[in-house]
């Protein structure tokens, strides 16, 4: 069989290496550029080479954006007092397509997993400590919305230990249960006990 040529090869090599891209779907996505008009693909080139061009990090909340303070931070309809905390910038996606949060956001940028390698001095928890400390007493409330894994679990806890002491701070957790739409024979032991524990009136 006849080898690809290097051009073709590099990009399936590039394009495996992006996370849920296996060589499989990198060559399909070659192939399928391949058959695009040069203007399309000067238009994805420019838009990965600009990716990085025009974004800075919040240094409020730590969310890439286009400004300092991004958005949200500098909208005043927000309650500055609410901030929710979570793993990556994409949680911030899917909480504002809720319109339930009001406040703001702290963005960790991962969580502690000391398997890969990642402790809290590779996350923003100084800087999440540092933004409540600024509060100087008022009253805060902190949400702690990392997965529910083992890790995000840890992560939220060793969080809860750094705030516990600030006075007038109020550290809640998002609730967890079924999904919508979820069968209760398939659900594990841990959603189940969660689902119960987090039952309100009706």
């Amino acid at each position: 069989m006849s080898e690809l040529p290097a051009s073709i090869q590099n990009l399936i090599e590039e394009l495996s290496k992006l996370p849920g891209i296996g060589r499989k779907t990198a060559a399909r996505l070659t192939f399928y550029l391949l058959k695009q008009s040069d203007h399309d693909l000067e238009s994805l080139g420019k838009a990965v080479l600009d990716l990085k061009a025009n974004l800075k990090l919040c240094q409020t909340c730590w969310n890439f954006a286009e400004s300092d303070p991004c958005k949200i931070c500098s909208n005043t309809a927000r309650k500055i007092d609410q901030i929710l905390v979570v793993e990556d910038p994409l949680d911030v996606i899917a909480f504002e397509r809720t319109n339930e949060h009001y406040g703001t956001y702290h963005v960790l940028h991962g969580i502690i997993n000391p398997i890969e390698g990642i402790g809290p001095d590779k996350l923003t928890v100084d800087k999440l400590v540092a933004r409540v400390k600024a509060f100087e007493g008022k009253p805060v409330e902190i949400i702690l919305a990392t997965n529910p894994s083992l890790e995000g679990e840890a992560t939220a806890s060793f969080i809860h230990q750094q705030l516990e002491n600030i006075p007038n701070l109020k550290i809640t957790r998002i609730a967890r249960g079924l999904p919508v739409g979820g069968d209760l024979e398939y659900a594990d032991e841990v959603t189940l006990s969660q689902a119960l524990n987090g039952r309100r009136d009706y």
